[in-house]
């Protein structure tokens, strides 16, 4: 079995390495446009083997698709992050570029792929990939919402002292600073509502904390998180490819679910062997509700720059 990871950027290699690291397929493709810097990435990752024990191999590639052939999942990490003075249109309109012409490539080679996109801003471009390709809607799966869900874990594991393993916690909507909906309130302490053991104010900071996670990393250390975000995406595509029918929040495309019609956005799915299976529905309050409407506004206005720029 082959897996592609576009990109051997921070992301995209942290992605490999997860993945190599777990033997989670045989043969690893990492690609990137830049000239050697996945074929060496690949080498460094390769001598580690002896030391930890895995028997995948990673092989890094110069924009070469025609070595991705047969892939069963593909990770999309490519693109800028927005820089200053660019506005919102020309940060999506080079990011969708990179995206629809990734997606294209490896159709052309892949035609029964599963694509998981990583690239920002991650619900639109995962919009993007689904109506440009025209493959079934359960095969293309935004990353985002299993990161924001890492994150609310973290937050609330440090406010209760818990271990990780016991905590069990979704965010879903956007993936962005103002549209993710950690939803505190169904969160759980091995069955246990958190709520019983967190005031309002504590929930509140979590809360807020959460939503800034990826902001507080990039101030910390002057660039966008990679760790948390590789390991969320070779989760992902672990569950894919060893059919595990593992539970987490993605971007993916809704006909009607939590009310929404025409976008992709976060919401808890089955990831298995189809990609996506099916959509599992939450009773929200009508405050999360209104946010989550809210929240899909926000992208829809975001998608709004594809159509007005005539990219789809």
């Amino acid at each position: 079995m082959k897996i592609t990871v576009i990109g051997a950027g921070a992301v995209g290699a942290t992605t490999a390495d997860n993945l190599v690291r777990r033997n989670v397929a045989e043969e690893i493709i990492l690609l990137d446009i830049k000239e050697g810097v996945a074929e060496g990435k690949a080498q460094d990752m390769m001598q580690t083997s002896a030391l930890l024990g895995f028997d995948s191999k990673v092989i890094g590639v110069t924009n070469d698709y025609e070595k991705t052939a047969n892939s069963t999942v593909a990770v999309i990490t490519s693109g800028i992050p927005r820089k200053p003075g660019m506005t919102r249109e020309e940060l999506i309109g080079t990011n969708a570029g990179i995206v629809k012409s990734v997606v294209e490539n490896l159709l052309k080679y892949s035609p029964n792929i599963i694509i998981l996109v990583v690239s920002n801003p991650m619900d639109t471009m995962a919009y993007l990939a689904l109506k440009a390709s025209g493959i079934p809607k359960n095969r293309i799966i935004g990353m985002g919402g299993a990161l924001d869900s890492a994150r609310f874990k973290y937050q609330i594991c440090n406010k209760l002292n818990a271990s990780a393993n016991d905590i069990n916690a979704v965010v879903v909507g956007g993936h962005g600073d103002t549209t993710m909906i950690p939803l505190i309130e169904h969160a759980t302490w091995n069955s246990i509502p958190i709520t019983n053991f967190l005031t309002k104010s504590e929930q509140d900071e979590i809360i807020k904390r959460t939503m800034i996670g990826g902001a507080t990393l990039t101030a910390l250390i002057g660039t966008s998180a990679w760790y948390a975000p590789g390991a969320a995406a070779a989760a992902m595509v672990e569950s894919i490819v060893r059919d595990q029918n593992r539970l987490f929040t993605a971007s993916v495309y809704l006909e009607g679910e939590y009310g929404q019609k025409d976008i992709s956005i976060g919401v808890p799915v089955i990831i298995n062997k189809k990609g996506w299976d099916r959509i599992i529905p939450l009773n929200l309050s009508e405050h999360e509700q209104e946010l989550f409407i809210k929240s899909a506004d926000a992208v829809r206005n975001m998608n709004k720059v594809l159509s007005d720029e005539g990219i789809i």
